[in-house]
């Protein structure tokens, strides 16, 4: 739906009269306010490096291997638009990965969030890396000077929501896929006016609850709160002794109850796993599957109001175009499942939630000499087509509309921490900080 439709059809009547929505003069539809928007917020770091032309504008085969009329949406929970009717294989079939030799994923939703909820077609990355990319979606900046394995330099929106928003630790969780190189470090920077202290929860999914963490934490005993309470306090006395500061903290600052309650989840978790009871996408042939699997865990025993969970199948498109557009595919099944989950499954969230999906980078637009098993070529992130991203949002209250084109980019990716700030409240407050790009801003101002 475009704009005009949108205003045509954001006339309702009702018992009173007629609702309209109140235009801005600059011609946006939301003013920035001080009052949250909704409750809770989701947002998903889609994969890694997702190219343009095969997600968002579908067209499959066609631009990316020169095969006439392979155009087709393979992404149907989130973008409008039929199938690719040849050369399937980006569906479920065991074993076969030839040309029309899999079936589709069936769409989860009714209507894709297109329908339903507001895309940015055509946004801008502030890096064709991965590393940056991730930088940008939590902290607002483009850090392009950031390294690798140190935490990132400027506040994360974990620490923006735990200082100004007042959130415990336990109501703000980064859900990682991996351990590698910083991942595990984006959940609070080194910044000196915010830190650690502000840090968010993380789990590394595979890892935590993977064979490596079951070895160590599952059969690890249960403390009561009157066996801790001596602990906590040896602790805390060690840690004045040796003068540590909030700056020089190892861990996130969880209360003692809120420690507690993490290793509970985490028992709780592996005794889940030994039923079978873990909550889970229909296909779940994917290592992003399995992290969305954790992430609703969370939200469903946790109910945070901030969740922000990692993506990386795609990141196979360095060297299998094929694996590629399989990870795309399941990718889309997954968030889809996860928003289905959060609306069905948990009654304190349903209708209260915000999610958020963007890349962090896309890819090039020209292959490298890198043939898979269909002798398809591989795509890597270097270039000027590596900068074209997409971003949708979809909730409570987010009209439905189709923003910006290829010949009219709108948003950054840097505007998804101050929108997410947008969201709680607290917009004034971040903008303020000094920290954010500061070309960036609420994707509500720019609807």
């Amino acid at each position: 739906m475009n704009r005009r439709d949108f205003f045509k059809k954001a006339g309702i009547a009702t018992a009173g009269g007629i609702a309209l929505p109140n235009i801005l003069p600059s011609g946006r539809l939301f003013a920035k306010t001080n009052a949250p928007k909704a409750e809770y917020v989701v947002m998903v770091m889609f994969a890694g490096g997702v190219r343009q032309q095969e997600s968002v504008s579908q067209r499959y085969l066609e631009d990316s291997q020169d095969v006439a009329g392979g155009a087709g949406n393979i992404m149907p929970n989130l973008f409008k638009g039929p199938l690719p009717n040849k050369k399937i294989v980006f569906g479920t079939n065991p074993g076969n990965n030839q040309p029309d030799g899999s079936e589709p994923i069936p769409r989860l939703l009714s209507k894709s969030m297109e329908e339903t909820g507001t895309v940015f077609k055509e946004m801008r990355a502030q890096s064709a890396g991965h590393y940056v990319g991730l930088n940008s979606l939590v902290t607002g900046n483009a850090g392009t000077s950031q390294g690798l394995k140190v935490r990132p330099r400027n506040p994360t929106i974990f620490e923006y929501l735990r200082r100004h928003a007042g959130f415990k630790a336990t109501d703000t969780w980064f859900i990682c896929n991996t351990i590698g190189n910083s991942y595990p470090l984006l959940n609070s920077s080194t910044n000196a006016d915010y830190g650690l202290q502000y840090g968010g929860n993380m789990f590394a999914a595979p890892y935590t609850f993977g064979g490596i963490g079951r070895s160590i934490l599952g059969n690890a005993k249960p403390y009561s709160k009157s066996d801790l309470d001596p602990m906590y306090f040896m602790k805390n006395f060690l840690d004045q002794s040796f003068g540590l500061t909030p700056d020089q903290l190892t861990s996130v600052k969880n209360t003692d109850d809120e420690r507690t309650q993490i290793k509970e989840f985490v028992r709780t978790i592996f005794q889940r796993q030994t039923a079978g009871q873990i909550v889970q996408p229909p296909v779940t042939d994917s290592g992003d599957a399995v992290n969305i699997s954790y992430a609703a865990e969370v939200l469903r025993y946790f109910k945070p109001k901030f969740l922000t969970v990692n993506l990386s199948g795609v990141d196979g498109c360095h060297s299998n175009f094929t694996g590629y557009l399989r990870s795309l595919h399941r990718a889309d099944h997954a968030v889809a499942w996860l928003w289905n989950y959060i609306e069905n499954n948990i009654p304190e969230m349903a209708g209260k939630t915000i999610m958020l999906v963007a890349p962090e980078c896309g890819r090039n637009l020209e292959p490298n000499p890198i043939l898979d098993q269909n002798d398809w070529y591989a795509y890597d992130h270097s270039d000027a087509n590596a900068m074209r991203v997409w971003g949708v949002m979809m909730g409570k209250g987010v009209p439905n509309m189709s923003i910006g084109n290829e010949n009219n980019p709108t948003g950054r990716l840097t505007d998804l921490v101050p929108t997410i700030a947008d969201i709680f409240g607290i917009y004034d407050e971040v903008m303020a900080s000094g920290y954010i790009d500061p070309l960036a801003k609420s994707l509500y101002l720019r609807m």
